[in-house]
């Protein structure tokens, strides 16, 4: 069956991310029980079964399953996905007061507040692998640990923050992973419950998810950016008798003076200025020094770092050796790329040599401006400003836009390349849609100069004017 996004794709690189033990879930609801016979390697079970027993079969054991109502085991289970109503021995509170409640009343409140799908829309539900593309779901079911769970619940709250509650409405909780997100369009975690344990494998450090379907990228993009901070699973185990400051990352313990160190204690206002390849940050960065902004250009510091004599020139020749050097006594950028790019530990060791000095030069450079103008707007030009976490160091971050076909037709235009290797380019940088996420500013450069440079003008009086506010801030603070 056809499908609008490549969940392969995205669902082999979070079982990578978050080592999972079981397949994500595809969980679909169908208007008509025909729409089963559409769905590739459909077993149809010839028992009755529970609900959490066709999510065992799907996440454990391969299987692509649907039912209805009329093969579910009981109008428990049915009236979850809405195909029927609850008897009134569930309704009364007589069902639940058998087992798991003291009176009729507690037991009438227990089904009062599990979550159900209205009845009268759909008559079956279909379950797979979602790694095999079976369909497009409604929700994704997701099993795994608590410490698994907590990345989770990070990645999801990444891009556009918010408080994540969840509930347990006890036995029956499949309610609140599927029911619940179904109906409130948000990521619902429950614990299993004793008739999922007993009857559907689940194991004791289990937790569940529902995850609506238009989500999984989102979950996606905060697992990798996650991943490029450090945060990845397992987490990794510091002890209880060490040392905390030692154990922390050395971001937290200079953090304090790195934004110190570029902020400054003056109106300066310094601004990283992003985007990616081909979307125009040069042309947007130089209508910004025409106006008034200088500008430091973290490519030429790179350059400058390396010239011969400096001191990151002679740990990279010392380490790789004078071979990587030309006539004149330059790195040869080529051959030191090649070397670099297919030796990590290489790679690291130049970005142990180069970065520091980089950083260095770069600090001196905006102190050196805000010396001689205390009020200035600073804007510092970083193509890797996200993949290199520096974001949090600036005032403003804008990112300069362009869509990634707009991206593709600059770059073969510009380096004579084939559509081909420009796709392959972009595949290997992230992406700018991603970036937008961060910034403070978009400057879309997809039209022509002269409605980039209205966008450019717009910005540069925006940022006066929260350099104004932040003044006023500071002197009513003095």
């Amino acid at each position: 069956m056809k499908t609008k996004k490549d969940w392969e794709k995205i669902v082999r690189r979070m079982e990578l991310l978050l080592r999972l033990k079981s397949f994500p879930v595809a969980f679909k609801l169908l208007e008509e029980e025909k729409g089963l016979e559409e769905i590739p390697y459909m077993r149809r079970i010839p028992h009755k079964v529970t609900l959490c027993q066709l999510i065992s079969l799907t996440r454990n054991f391969d299987w692509t399953v649907g039912a209805t109502q009329e093969e579910l085991i009981s109008e428990t289970c049915g009236s979850i996905l809405g195909f029927c109503d609850i008897p009134e021995v569930n309704k009364d509170g007589t069902f639940r007061s058998i087992v798991w409640v003291q009176k009729k009343e507690d037991g009438k409140r227990y089904e009062e507040s599990i979550p159900r799908i209205p009845t009268g829309k759909y008559k079956a539900v279909a379950l797979a692998p979602l790694v095999y593309n079976p369909f497009d779901p409604d929700i994704v079911l997701i099993y795994a640990n608590p410490a698994q769970m907590m990345l989770l619940i990070n990645a999801l709250q990444f891009e556009r923050y918010e408080v994540m509650q969840f509930f347990c409405v006890g036995e029956t909780s499949c309610a609140d992973a599927i029911a619940r997100c179904y109906l409130t369009h948000k990521p619902s975690l429950t614990i299993p419950c004793y008739g999922e344990r007993r009857y559907a494998h689940a194991q004791d450090d289990e937790l569940v998810m529902g995850i609506p379907a238009d989500m999984m990228e989102k979950a996606l993009r905060g697992l990798e950016a996650l991943y490029r901070r450090g945060i990845r699973y397992p987490i990794s185990y510091a002890g209880v008798e060490v040392d905390v400051l030692d154990a922390f990352p050395d971001v937290y313990k200079k953090v304090k003076e790195e934004i110190k160190a570029i902020r400054g204690n003056d109106n300066r206002l310094v601004v990283g200025v992003t985007g990616g390849i081909a979307t125009g940050k040069t042309t947007v960065c130089n209508m910004l020094k025409e106006i008034g902004a200088p500008l430091i250009d973290f490519d030429e510091i790179a350059r400058k770092v390396v010239e011969p004599g400096e001191p990151a020139w002679n740990q990279i020749v010392d380490y790789f050796g004078r071979q990587i050097l030309l006539e004149d006594g330059h790195i040869n950028r080529k051959k030191l790329s090649d070397i670099v790019f297919a030796d990590m530990e290489k790679r690291k060791k130049l970005e142990n040599f180069t970065h520091p000095k980089i950083y260095e030069e770069f600090v001196r450079q905006v102190n050196r401006i805000a010396e001689d103008n205390p009020e200035a707007i600073i804007q510092v030009a970083i193509p890797l400003l996200i993949e290199l976490n520096m974001q949090y160091r600036f005032h403003e971050i804008v990112v300069v836009y362009t869509s990634p076909e707009t991206q593709i037709k600059r770059l073969m235009k510009r380096d004579g390349i084939t559509r081909e290797q420009a796709e392959n380019i972009l595949r290997a940088q992230m992406p700018i849609d991603e970036k937008i996420g961060y910034a403070d500013f978009v400057i879309n450069n997809e039209g022509s100069l002269d409605e980039t440079k209205k966008q450019v003008v717009e910005l540069w009086e925006k940022l006066k004017n929260i350099q104004k506010e932040r003044k006023g801030s500071r002197q009513q603070k003095a």
